[in-house]
């Protein structure tokens, strides 16, 4: 009796788990995880964009400091020809 009732509940169990594996391969399910990583693959980029602006503006100021740059002047005048 205890060995039935083993194999059942094993069967039950099998059998669970592989409706849980089909439903995971239903093409809405699999949708549904796609996009969900590629959000989260975007809101990765944006963070390490944000990370890489600020590491850059970061470099700029200590590079400003360093030579004695207060401001950034518009060198590059548009208006007049210097040849290039």
């Amino acid at each position: 009796m205890i060995r039935r009732l083993f194999y059942m509940s094993l069967g039950a169990f099998c059998a669970v788990w592989a409706m849980r594996k089909l439903q995971a391969l239903h093409p809405n399910h699999v949708a549904r995880r796609t996009l969900h990583g590629a959000a989260g693959m975007l809101e990765q980029a944006r963070e390490f964009a944000g990370d890489a602006l600020d590491g850059a503006a970061r470099r700029e100021t200590e590079l400003r400091s360093r030579f004695g740059l207060d401001s950034v002047d518009d060198t590059n005048h548009y208006d007049v020809k210097d040849g290039r």
